[in-house]
């Protein structure tokens, strides 16, 4: 496949973000999606400073190709990630950020030589991105796992397209070739998947996670967070249900408080990737679940969507 300058000048194989997926994304995942020839990030989350730098020494020591990290902007520990990252600027091709805006970082990392793409959820945020001078964006649809905008894959990314003259990069419900094609031909230069590489054979999620995804239909998902704040798409699971309903009965209260609903998505995430703990914990996946069937490695998953993606952009309409 003929990649764009952007992705030419990133020295990929595949025109294939990994996305950087708290507590999911490590060091050996990332690892084995750049040596594969897609862009390996791992995914800071709301981890302290020393666990992303482990995950980085991980990651150097399995590949000699680039690779980024994911910034979680609300983490508590931000500021420290950020020196970190510094710190290893000779290792870190790039980051993509989260969860708000990168600005009071951008002088510190273009110093450093690291590219910064952030996750945009609009065209508004996207032209405030380019003006700050950032490299790319990633248009993120509400199909995604994990946190989410309010608009559609398929909507979003070409009018994210027509509103900046900078690389953008699909994301949101993208897990096949049909995806890639399809954004493709909606004007991204690329895409970024989590779901399929959630349960790529290198990835360390507990086997009940990864069976959780495996098995799961197109409807099996659901957003948390609506009322509450932060909406993030997870899969059904008693946790899930319990959230939704809690954060439901509060807001129909004259004076709704959410702590309650937060405090029991505390940490929950990391119980469900560690422990695959079904009671309370969160099982973040995208809505293309239905459309993972199997456990593969990385490379296979990077092969087998831009074989697709080629076979239906030259014309082919099996496949």
């Amino acid at each position: 496949m003929e990649l764009s300058p952007f992705f030419k000048s990133l020295g990929l194989r595949y025109p294939i973000f990994q996305g950087g997926m708290a507590w999911v994304a490590d060091g050996k995942l990332a690892a084995a999606v750049s040596n594969a020839g897609g862009m390996g990030i791992i995914g800071a989350g709301h981890a302290p400073a020393e666990i992303v730098k482990h995950e980085i020494d991980v990651a150097k020591s399995l590949t000699d190709r680039p690779f980024g990290v994911n910034v979680m902007l609300l983490s508590p520990h931000v500021k420290d990630v950020v020196k970190v990252i510094l710190e290893e600027k000779d290792s870190i091709a790039l980051i993509t950020t989260g969860a708000g805006n990168p600005s009071e970082y951008l002088e510190s990392f273009k110093d450093a030589d690291i590219r910064v793409i952030p996750v945009v959820p609009s065209t508004g945020m996207a032209r405030l991105m380019e003006r700050e001078g950032v490299d790319a964006v990633i248009a993120e649809g509400m199909e995604s796992g994990g946190h989410i905008g309010r608009m559609t894959t398929m909507a979003l990314v070409p009018q994210v397209v027509d509103s900046v003259d900078i690389p953008v990069i699909a994301a949101g419900g993208i897990g096949d070739g049909r995806g890639l094609a399809a954004s493709l031909m909606l004007g991204a230069q690329g895409v970024q998947m989590g779901t399929r590489f959630l349960v790529a054979t290198e990835s360390h999620v507990h086997p009940k996670y990864k069976k959780a995804v495996l098995k799961a239909k197109d409807i099996d998902t659901l957003v948390t967070g609506n009322y509450a704040g932060h909406p993030a798409r997870v899969l059904k699971n008693k946790m899930a249900v319990k959230f939704v309903r809690d954060e439901k009965n509060e807001a129909q209260k004259n004076d709704p408080d959410f702590s309650g609903v937060e405090e029991l998505g505390n940490g929950s995430l990391r119980r469900a990737v560690l422990t695959g703990d079904n009671e309370t914990g969160s099982y973040m996946a995208g809505e293309i679940s239905g459309l993972v069937k199997k456990e593969e490695p990385a490379a296979q998953i990077l092969a087998e969507v831009t074989s697709q993606a080629e076979h239906l952009l030259s014309g082919g309409f099996a496949y």
